[in-house]
């Protein structure tokens, strides 16, 4: 086993779970694009066997190397770990952490992308730690532009529109007003 330990394994365990989770539910939208040969489903799958490629190879170099400091190496090691402060701040700011992206995930279809991401983005800023409420809009307004500057004009790509009255009338406006845009254009 050289340098691999329980919790490399585990890890690994749990990378190599996700993939097959993953894997097995590209199956639910496997449809042909008459403009993409490879379906639905290509991009993610795609994807996932990076995530497979990566995961082997990161145990083949945990089995040689370990996880002890290396020199260009960034992060920290084990014995790094030993020492930080496990209080239940630190517990509750990584559950978020975890839960956060699950629950922008889950609120797609009800609330849509439009309404979900600048408060999703708000919220990573806040469990990242500032507190000031003006940076807080700011950078959200931020990256919220370049994300709709970047799938509406750039790649004119669909985004999930939510099914809730206020949200969809939201995204409703955001269409119409990027439907104007490409046509000044």
């Amino acid at each position: 086993m050289g340098n691999l330990s329980k919790v490399h394994i585990l890890e690994a365990s749990v990378w190599l779970t996700i993939a097959i989770v993953f894997f097995v539910f590209s199956f639910e939208f496997n449809q042909g694009i008459e403009i993409y040969k490879f379906g639905a489903t290509g991009w993610p799958r795609a994807v996932l066997f990076l995530l497979v490629i990566v995961l082997i190879g990161n145990i083949f170099h945990q089995r040689s190397h370990g996880s002890g400091a290396q020199e260009g190496r960034v992060g920290v090691t084990d014995d790094d770990l030993d020492n930080v402060d496990k209080s239940l701040s630190s517990i509750l700011n990584i559950t978020a952490f975890i839960l956060l992206p699950i629950l922008y995930a889950w609120s797609l279809k009800p609330v849509g992308f439009y309404a979900a991401t600048p408060v999703f983005a708000a919220l990573v800023i806040v469990l990242l730690g500032e507190r000031r409420i003006k940076w807080i809009i700011g950078i959200s307004a931020l990256i919220y532009a370049i994300l709709i500057g970047l799938f509406m004009i750039a790649l004119n790509a669909p985004l999930p529109q939510g099914t809730v009255s206020p949200f969809y009338d939201f995204s409703a406006f955001m269409l119409r007003m990027n439907t104007q845009l490409q046509h000044m254009f």
